[in-house]
Parts: structure tokens; sequence; C-alpha cells
């Protein structure tokens, strides 16, 4: 089979004008980046405004596994098949970070023949609203350092009577706004800035991947740019010596800030390669962030469709969970229906039994021991009120008759349906059946419910994760994290969701466990403040905010070849 970018590469994109009329946006709400994207205009919320809402379809996963699920294959190739199915469908989903495509993960525009297009263009810079996250928040970082610099060498009144400024006192242990950039770079996890003549004070600080900024947090949950303004002048930046907040606001970034992200608001549109629009918006992580595409993309696909079929990143403990407790709390809008994607080979990899049997061939044994991960899964999403259709997204070395097992046991784990996936390899044709469950599964009355209440307190909510969402017997918080819960409470933000950034590879925070684990307690490190995104961030067990890059990264197989083509890129 050809690889993903041959496949790219041999379709004839429609004009992205063709594309956005036939869904409803007019050309005059759109810039242009090329042919094959462009820009969607915030001006388009006010004409469609009053159209009905289509239904709303969130696609999860099992634990993830090495051998990959195809989650986002899945929403590609579902977007293809509803739309073959006569109905009108749009995806909305994330765009990718040059830290996964560079490191271990590769890229994020689906892959086979469900996959949007052109998917160099998905994986590289898109229209550069990742690069412009970084440079606003970046200069959150420079105006908070420069702000102690001059204060520092001055005394308060000279500082006043020079700036026109009142002094912050910022507190050069309290600075909580670290630097991002969209690369995998574990050497700057931690760092001294600062350091030479003239360049102080000296203080501690360090480095996130973009996708971890609340900046992108705030991007994706925003619902228009008066909004994204006033959650960036909340943002909580440093504490001033007496332990009071310094929020961009009292800096006197925040206008510039936004400005600098005025473009990156509005959302892109492509198209998959079947000719099905595609909005692609934010790009959050699901383990270290909250892990879901845009409130605005949702609301322009939801006014023109009657399906958009989003993705919350990884397993349902993960971004399907922030979307339920933390994007519809934001939103206002609850899913219809929920995608559960299973493959063979992942359940057998989260069996938790050791075996020398080539994973691609038939194993009962580990099958039905990993079956009990799908069910854990299955439940989880259960517990929220929406009907769930498990996807099994089929690869060529599958089995019929485990297939046929395994369809079997879902059905009697009482899923609402269950079909066999064949998005990869025959794109649209190969999900008409899954598209169909799902327009069944959307005409259900769901009764979705939240998992907390938000006037519960932070541990409350914390607990309620732990044990409703994961399973856990309890939590613990670090000494630290004791101290910051007490700030938290302090300061009035009791009110705030709560986003856990853990390992995505076990239920539980420990990524060795597999399968579904019991009895842990989940320790919970650190608790930081997100006033600007609503929500506060538990870091729990060894979670990194800033990847490194593994021994042998993906940078390694891509390159230019003698046609000055991109090679190497998946």
């Amino acid at each position: 089979m050809l690889t993903d970018i041959e496949i790219s590469r041999l379709a004839k994109p429609q004009h992205i004008t063709d594309i956005a009329t036939k869904f409803g946006i007019e050309t005059a709400e759109l810039s242009l980046f090329g042919e094959a994207k462009a820009k969607v205009n915030l001006s388009i919320l006010d004409r469609i405004q009053d159209n009905l809402d289509g239904k709303l379809v969130i696609v999860t996963a099992v634990t993830p596994t090495p051998f990959g699920e195809g989650k986002t294959v899945t929403s590609i190739g579902l977007t293809q098949g509803l739309n073959a199915i006569g109905k009108k469908a749009c995806a909305c989903i994330r765009q990718p970070s040059m830290g996964p495509v560079f490191g271990i993960k590769g890229g994020a525009a689906g892959g086979g023949y469900s996959q949007v297009i052109p998917m160099e263009e998905m994986n590289l810079h898109l229209t550069g609203d990742i690069h412009a996250v970084s440079s606003a928040h970046n200069l959150a970082a420079a105006a908070i350092d420069a702000r102690l610099f001059h204060e520092s060498r001055l005394s308060a009144d000279e500082f006043a009577h020079q700036s026109g400024l009142s002094p912050l006192n910022i507190d050069p242990e309290q600075i909580l706004w670290r630097r991002v950039v969209d690369h995998n770079e574990r050497s700057l996890r931690t760092i001294t800035v600062g350091l030479g003549e003239l360049n102080g004070p000296v203080h501690d600080s360090g480095f996130d991947i973009t996708a971890a900024s609340e900046l992108m947090a705030i991007l994706a949950l925003s619902h228009d740019l008066k909004d994204m303004r006033h959650r960036i002048g909340r943002l909580v930046l440093a504490m001033d010596k007496h332990g009071e907040p310094i929020t961009a606001e009292m800096l006197g970034v925040a206008g510039a800030m936004t400005v600098i992200m005025t473009e990156a608001i509005k959302p892109t549109l492509m198209q998959t390669l079947t000719g099905d629009p595609c909005l692609v918006h934010a790009g959050p992580f699901a383990n270290i962030a909250h892990g879901n595409s845009s409130i605005i993309a949702d609301r322009i696909a939801l006014k023109l469709a009657d399906i958009v079929v989003t993705e919350g990143g990884f397993g349902s403990d993960m971004g399907f969970e922030k979307f339920c407790n933390i994007k519809v709390r934001e939103s206002g809008k609850t899913p219809d229906a929920a995608v559960l994607v299973a493959t063979l080979k992942a359940l057998k990899a989260n069996s938790g039994l050791d075996s020398e049997r080539d994973i691609n061939l038939p194993d009962q044994a580990r099958l039905e021991a990993g079956f009990l991960n799908l069910k854990w899964h299955m439940d989880n999403v259960s517990q929220y009120g929406i009907p769930v259709v498990v996807a099994l997204n089929r690869f060529p070395t599958d089995t019929q008759e485990e297939l046929d097992w395994l369809k079997n046991a879902v059905m009697q784990a009482g899923a609402f349906g269950c079909e066999i996936s064949n998005a990869f390899s025959l794109g649209a044709s190969g999900t008409e059946a899954l598209a169909r469950k799902v327009v069944a599964a959307t005409a259900q009355n769901s009764a979705f419910r939240f998992l907390y209440q938000t006037n519960s307190s932070i541990e409350a909510k914390l607990l309620s994760i732990a044990e409703s969402g994961y399973g856990a017997k309890g939590m613990r918080l670090s000494n630290e994290a004791k101290e910051q819960l007490v700030q938290i409470q302090a300061m009035g933000l009791d009110h705030l969701s709560v986003c856990i950034a853990k390992t995505p590879l076990s239920i539980s925070h420990d990524p060795a466990i597999k399968g579904v684990p019991k009895g842990f307690e989940l320790p919970i490190t650190q608790l930081k403040i997100n006033a600007g995104a609503g929500f506060i961030t538990a870091l729990v067990g060894k979670v990194m905010t800033m990847p490194g890059l593994g021994i042998r990264p993906g940078y390694l197989n891509i390159d230019i070849n003698d046609q000055d083509e991109i090679v190497g890129l998946a």
C-alpha cells in the first residue's frame, strides 16, 4: 500500500473556496492561505447564529499503545462515511504540534484513505497558529523579566517616576509563567535565567511545549475575540512579595498578547481526501492539557452540518473526560454520541499478559484479558449518559474469527453498537456501516451528566476524577500540592474545573500498569493555576509538560528528495 504522503500527493484537492461554498461558508468569510486552506473569519457566527445546531459526536479510544489505534483515521473516515450516506458532516480536529511530528508520534492528519490533505501543510506550520501562541506566551515571559529587572534596579518612587507605572513588587521565586517552544526538548525543562551582568535578577525558570501553554487552552476554549482578550487578562503570571497574584492585565501585556493571536482565533478550513470539510483549530495535548479542538470551530460546524465529528486526545480517561468536564462546561454543547476506537492489537497489548507470541497472530487469551480494558472504557463513557458505538479499526493481520468474537463481546457488554472500520484502507466506503450506526446513536435521548460539580472543593473534584474517572481508591497530595491548594483557596479559585496531567499509557498514573488498574492511590505532585483557561491543572506522578526526544526520533527519516519533495513524513 502507498504511504500516507504518497496517497495525499496523488489526490487532487478541490479549491478551498469550493469546499467552503458547498459547506455554507461564503467566500467573503475566508482568508485564503493558498488554494488548499483558508482561515474562517468569525463574522460568520453572526450570519449563522439562528441556524439549528447539528449533532455532536466525540471520538475517543481505549488506552493507547505503540501500535496506534487510529483515532484520527476513524474521525476522518467517519466524516467521509457520513457524507457518503447522505449526511452533511464536518470534522473538527486539533492542529498537530511539531514536537510529535519530529519526535515519535508522527503527523496527525489521519492516514491511508482517511486523511486531511495536503498532509504536509497540515503537519508543518499550517497557518501559523502554534507559532502565534508561542510568541504571545513568550512575550509575557519577557515582560515579567523586564519588569523585574527595572523595578530591582530602581527605587519604587524612581521606577514610578520614570515609567509612569506602579511597582508590582514581583517575587522572583514565585514567577509562575514559564516559556514555551513547539519542539520536544528535555534540556529546557529546568533553566536559570538572568545570568550575566545587567541581565538579572537571576531566578529559576523552564520551558514547556507550546501545546501545554495556557494560551493554547484559552484559544481552544474562547467563544470570540473579546472572550479571549478577557481570559488573557486573567492569566496569573507571578506572585508579588506579599503573596498576591500578578495578572497579565496588571502587567499591561494582555492587550499585546491578544493582538498577536488575532488571526490564530480563526479556525482553518481544510478538506478530506473525498472533499469533505474539516475545521482544524488549536492543539492542546490530552495528557498535559485538556486535549480538544476549539469551541469556535465546533460552533461554526454545528450551525452548518447535520453531524459534527470531533476528537478527544488519547483514551477516554484523558481527552474524553476533559471534553466532558471542561469543554462542555465552557461551550454549553453536550455530545449526542461517542465513538470508542479499539483494535485487536491494542487490546492484546493492554492485556497485561506477557507473551512471546507475535501480537499480530491470533491469541484468544490475550484478547479476552485485553477486552477488560475496552469494557472499562465503555463503562467510563456510559457514566456520562452518552450512547457509545465501538469502532473496531481493522488491521491487515486481523482475523475474522477474532473480530467476530470481539464484536459479540462488545454487544453483550452493553454498547449501543459495534462496527468494523476499514477507514484506513477503503476511506468512505469502509466506514458507511459505522456511519449508519452513529446516526442511529445520535437519534437516542442522551442524558448527559458531569462527573463533578464545580461548586465542590478542589479536593472533592480531584477525588471524583481519581475514583470515578480512573477507578482509584483515593488520592494523595504532595506537600507542595498542599501548599498550592491553600494558595488557590486564598485566591477564591475553588470554583474552577480541574485538568489532570498524567501518563496516557495507563488508566492509572503508572504507565507500566496495563489493563484495568485497581487499588491504587493517585499521587498529585503539583497544582497549577490556569485562571484564564478556567481550570486548575493537577500534575500526577512523573508527568512532564515538556517532552523529550527518543533515542531514534522521527526527524531522522524526514528530508527533501531530488524532486524537492518532502519524504519521510508520516
